[in-house]
């Protein structure tokens, strides 16, 4: 079996289930090596009853102490079975498994292994799974991989296909020259690709996840240099001139630029009208006022005759900014176009008419303005927003549609410097680091689960006042394994908590397009009061009117990504609050939660954040950073992501070319994964 095989040929895997493997994009051998665990299961040693914990995935050896009973409530099967053993009982139960009522006798001993939660005051373990002690103790200490799945997609499926692959490989492309791999004492490709899915134990892990997350970024920074190269000193297609329509619009603002502000305009100004094109990253904390300084690029690109266009994640902010663009820029008779995938064939083609004629100055949209059917007609500058929403290749896409435009690239993700540094190293860098002084500052608190009730109370008062509010979970469905609300039960839990006349609804990445732009717009306007979202709503929605964020199991989420999703309230004239609610009473938990209770300052946030967490850090918590890898972590693997930038620096030219030369659709393949999770 080779790297590049399609996973047919891998037994078990046939027409059928390849379709479904090919939902989550995997095709070949080396996909479904690249297919990561998420985390690993631990089988430990059973514990007795009395020691059972609320929220903890454990195994009990007991035996039956009454006949199991058997009910019907709505759809569901429901079995109740009560177990003993030496130090106390635990109730058991399954949904929709009657058949497990003739498979259990009394008197005899079983391991079972499953979450305990608390059901009407009492400790019950859900849906555990049922072993012999042969089968158990085969499974003691093994590292079980747990993978991400998609619905037909089972992890005991990916774990045969990978054992069979594991098989027959005759070896996995290394991308690495040997003396790299020797110089910094990489484990072998082919060796962390085994380890990665079945270890030896943690310490085997965690090695061959240090290896594949090198890779990743070692290739990442090697594509960025090549990008950089091919742009260095590339002389500007569309010089410019200062226009004093810039000075008037920063005259008519309401409000007074800050010196971040006026300090990063001057930097775009001595690009745009230099004999070079401009590439920059302008990077700001949430509210910082990063957009007003695109409005005056792109005022000064038009006013020099030329187009501009911006690049948003979402429709509904494509839609906020088309509203407010036209706004300010009406008195300079500049016309503005938005361009979204979810408008009429006719809506469209108008557009495509506008921006080929010219009649369109500036454009606003999403992705559609990458679209082939796009065609500008003078296009001198190009914005992304929200830039960790976007891969480097779509960025790079919307920069064909000109001839070498100034680019501009906003993101709002609180980066270290020295990893911002690494991760756009084809970009200057300006960063807007002071907040304007009329917004207010957000309020936070970080508590336990027991303040629900007082935090729905306080959310009802601020709806009362006419606000609304977004309560966050982590995951779309209850999980297994995982102690976590999850929004389409909390939804539920929420509606019947609160007064019947609030409007509760939910949000989620599952959900069509469709779905949820009509949900996010009947958000913004007041339709929907309080917003139950997992991280969609992290970026790419602006609702001044919204008071209150509440953080639900809040440490299972990154510090930044928290930062990020706090940045949802504040944005109006009202004091906002943000409420991080702690699932665990774990004191480690609880001290990085309190970095976020004690500053709203985003980069501080980031730079304590990587103080606390270390290597050992792997699963779990999840950054929302400007890239996504597919194993890499920027924030836990900054020093492994520092390492390997180090290492391509010190590659020659040569021995560059020849990796891509090598491999033709490496390049494409590098840059078109390492992008934000939509």
């Amino acid at each position: 079996m080779k790297y590049n095989d399609s996973i047919v040929k891998i037994k078990g895997i046939g027409e059928k289930t390849q379709k479904t493997f090919g939902r989550i994009g995997i095709e070949t051998v080396q996909d479904l090596l690249e297919h990561y665990p998420r985390d690993y299961e631990e089988f430990g040693m059973p514990i007795p009853i009395a020691k059972v914990n609320e929220g903890s995935v454990v195994t009990i050896e007991a035996y039956l102490g009454i006949t199991p009973r058997l009910k019907r409530v709505r759809h569901l099967q429901i079995l109740n079975a009560q177990v003993r053993d030496s130090s106390g009982t635990l109730l058991l139960t399954w949904f929709n498994m009657p058949f497990l009522k003739n498979r259990l006798h009394m008197g005899t001993n079983y391991l079972f292994r499953g979450k305990v939660t608390i059901k009407n005051g009492a400790l019950v373990m859900e849906q555990p799974k049922i072993y012999s002690k042969n089968e158990y103790f085969k499974l003691l200490n093994v590292l079980q991989p747990i993978y991400p799945l998609t619905d037909g997609l089972t992890n005991n499926l990916i774990v045969k296909s990978m054992h069979e692959v594991h098989k027959h490989l005759e070896f996995a492309k290394d991308y690495i020259p040997k003396r790299i791999s020797r110089e910094y004492s990489l484990m072998d490709r082919t060796k962390a690709l085994k380890e990665i899915h079945f270890p030896k134990d943690r310490d085997s892990m965690r090695r061959a996840r240090e290896r594949l997350a090198f890779d990743e970024f070692f290739l990442y920074s090697l594509a960025l240099r090549r990008l950089r190269d091919s742009k260095v000193l590339s002389a500007s297609e569309y010089p410019m001139q200062t226009v004093k329509e810039c000075e008037e619009l920063i005259g008519a603002l309401p409000y007074s630029l800050t010196k971040a502000q006026l300090s990063v305009w001057d930097e775009i100004q001595n690009d745009m009208t230099s004999d070079i094109t401009m590439n920059r990253l302008v990077q700001g904390d949430v509210g910082s006022g990063k957009t007003i300084l695109a409005i005056l690029a792109i005022l000064m690109a038009v006013k020099n005759g030329y187009q501009a266009n911006i690049m948003v994640p979402t429709e509904v902010l494509a839609k906020q900014h088309y509203t407010s663009f036209c706004s300010l820029l009406a008195r300079f008779n500049v016309n503005v176009c938005l361009l979204v995938g979810s408008m009429t064939a006719k809506e469209k083609r108008e557009a495509y008419d506008m921006i080929r004629d010219h009649r369109a100055d500036v454009i606003v949209g999403t992705h559609a303005l990458i679209q082939e059917k796009v065609v500008y007609d003078n296009l001198a500058l190009v914005i992304t927003d929200e830039q960790h929403r976007f891969g480097v290749k779509q960025r790079e896409e919307l920069m064909s549609k000109g001839k070498k435009p100034h680019v501009l690239v906003m993101s709002a993700t609180p980066i270290p410097r020295t990893l911002a540094i690494i991760l756009y190293g084809d970009l200057d860098i300006s960063i807007v680091d002071e907040l304007p002084a009329r917004r207010l500052p957000i309020k936070n608190c970080v508590v336990n689960t027991s303040y629900r009730p007082t935090a729905y109370r306080f959310i009802e008062k601020q709806v009362a006042m006419g606000r609304q509010a977004y309560v966050i979970c982590p995951m779309v469905e209850e999980s297994e394994m995982i102690e976590a609300e999850n929004v389409i039960d909390y939804t539920q839990q929420l509606k019947e908590a609160m007064a019947p006349g609030i409007s509760i609804e939910y949000l989620h990445g599952k959900m069509k397009p469709k779905e949820k732009n009509e949900i996010m717009e009947r958000f913004s306007d007041a339709r929907i009061q309080v917003l139950v979202s997992t991280t969609v709503v992290e970026v790419g929605v602006n609702v001044p009117n919204a008071t209150v964020m509440m953080v639900e199991n809040a440490e299972r989420f990154g510090l930044a990504q928290l930062h990020q999703l706090r940045g949802r309230v504040g944005r109006g004239e009202h004091q906002s609050y943000c409420i991080f609610v702690c699932g665990t009473k774990s004191n480690e938990a609880k001290e990085r939660l309190e970095i976020l209770n004690k500053s709203n300052d985003g980069f501080y946030i980031a730079e304590e954040d990587l103080k606390l967490r270390g290597p050992g850090d792997l699963f779990g918590i999840r950054q929302s950073g400007d890239l996504e890898f597919k194993i890499g972590n920027i924030y836990t693997d900054a020093s492994i992501l520092k390492l390997a930038a180090e290492a391509a620096r010190g590659l020659e030219d040569d021995e560059v070319e020849k990796i891509f030369i090598e491999n033709p659709h490496l390049e494409d393949k590098i840059l078109n994964h390492t992008s934000g999770t939509l």
